[in-house]
């Protein structure tokens, strides 16, 4: 039976900047834009609502003060992440319209609770032109939560945002898969010692967006399900300018929807959030149609009539470790079995396949030249482009498929909003140390 999907916007601007000293950001004008191209009515959804964000003012908020808008974010998450759980537990998939990389905490904080709820772990596809990862223990500022998502639900920094409800981290750093951040990106190297798993656009690039989203099932093959967040500036500005921090190097539409296609042709895959798009750099609507467009097609494998209702991964026992083998290949199977427990692996299990490209090779990658290719002239990106056969779901690898822990996530009301959280995290508040004297996204000197 098909899965029937929910939208769901979170117009929340709370976690940028202001453009000007007058102005507020205007991602949070994304999800009506998005609606006006037709969106629910081609995805065949349900009109899940919309959560209210707070007020945008950063008011007095000072440089040292930690993340600005942090109690509103805080707020703004717990109410996202109930709305999130009820959609899950009626078993539909949500579409979540954002608003900026903000969102992220709410989506995360849902899916804390639903892998506590079944026993096991939520995983992450984190899809972002960004990697997101500043924070006080690599910057020496912070201020703006769009930019320091993926740093806060990955249990860095303050804990009024990175430990809601006790819960820290939301996402383990081993549950993380990071794919289309730039070849250069700043935190690389923090998310490479952090033993978080990453794909740059080079080497995405060079093994195709089909192969790769089988890569990232693959890297997340001991989790319970996952979440994909998707910034639209992973793509690259020549085709998509309208987002608050545009950076050459992205990938191109086409590569986007077989990606997401790909991430989403799964029972594993719990939900889908899209963010940053900005449609006061859109004043004649073409960017939110092709956004629509990609995400429409992208979706495709979740509407279609084979498609398996949602389904959560057994935990398994950890198993004994063999004489000599690395410490961290059993801290990566806490349980879980991993499928793929033998591959070769850097720093705490990180894949060497997601190294290369990482300093913008891209070497050691095959068949950079198979068909399909995109030319650079269709894209209108600079440099090759690749798109995959059509025919998604023959070349995605279905993760094998074990006995659902207890109840699924359709069993009813209530399997999300659990109210009672784990231990509070002994590592405490970093908020009082914390430097913060930008309120943009983008880091800046």
């Amino acid at each position: 039976m098909m899965r029937r999907i929910a939208v769901l916007d979170a117009p929340t601007n709370l976690g940028l900047r202001p453009p000007t000293p007058t102005s507020v950001p205007g991602c949070a004008k994304a999800p009506g834009a998005l609606r006006d191209h037709d969106l629910l009515a081609r995805l065949r959804a349900r009109d899940a609502g919309c959560v209210t964000p707070p007020r945008y003012d950063p008011g007095d908020w000072r440089p040292g003060d930690g993340v600005c808008h942090a109690r509103e974010i805080a707020d703004y998450s717990l109410a996202l992440a109930e709305r999130i759980g009820s959609i899950i537990d009626r078993g539909e998939f949500p579409v979540v319209l954002g608003g900026d990389c903000s969102v992220l905490l709410g989506s995360a904080l849902a899916m804390h609770r639903l892998g506590e709820a079944v026993g096991g772990r939520i995983g992450l596809v984190f899809v972002d032109g960004h990697s997101d990862f500043r924070h006080p223990g690599n910057a020496s500022y912070v201020g703006a939560a769009a930019g320091e998502d993926l740093a806060l639900v990955t249990g860095r920094g303050q804990a009024d945002l990175a430990a809601l409800e006790g819960r820290r981290p939301y996402f383990r750093d081993i549950d993380v898969v990071v794919l289309g951040i730039r070849a250069q990106d700043e935190y690389r190297l923090d998310l490479q010692a952090a033993g978080i798993t990453t794909r740059p656009v080079p080497a995405l690039r060079a093994e195709g967006a089909a192969r790769t989203a089988q890569w990232a099932h693959e890297q997340l093959a001991d989790c319970a399900g996952y979440w994909v967040h998707i910034d639209v500036d992973v793509l690259d500005p020549a085709v998509m300018p309208a987002v608050d921090a545009p950076d050459p190097g992205g990938i191109a539409f086409a590569e986007l929807e077989i990606l997401l296609a790909g991430l989403v042709d799964t029972p594993h895959c719990l939900g889908v959030e899209l963010t940053v798009f900005d449609p006061d750099y859109d004043p004649d609507g073409s960017y939110a149609a092709e956004i629509v467009n990609t995400v429409v097609a992208g979706l495709a494998p979740v509407t279609a009539p084979e498609a398996v209702p949602p389904r959560l991964l057994s935990p398994r026992p950890t198993p004994a470790p063999r004489r000599g083998a690395p410490a961290d290949r059993v801290e990566r199977s806490a349980g879980v079995e991993r499928l793929d427990a033998g591959r070769p692996g850097g720093v705490n299990g990180f894949d060497a396949v997601g190294l290369v490209g990482v300093d913008g090779s891209g070497g050691g990658m095959a068949d950079a030249g198979r068909d399909g290719a995109v030319e650079a002239e269709q894209s209108g990106i600079p440099g090759p482009a690749y798109a995959e056969p059509s025919g998604v779901a023959a070349v995605i690898a279905v993760a094998v498929e074990r006995e659902p822990v207890g109840p699924p996530a359709s069993a009813g009301p209530g399997l999300l909003r659990r109210t009672s959280p784990p231990a509070e995290d002994s590592s405490g508040s970093n908020s009082a140390s914390e430097n913060g004297v930008d309120l943009h996204k983008a880091d800046t000197a």
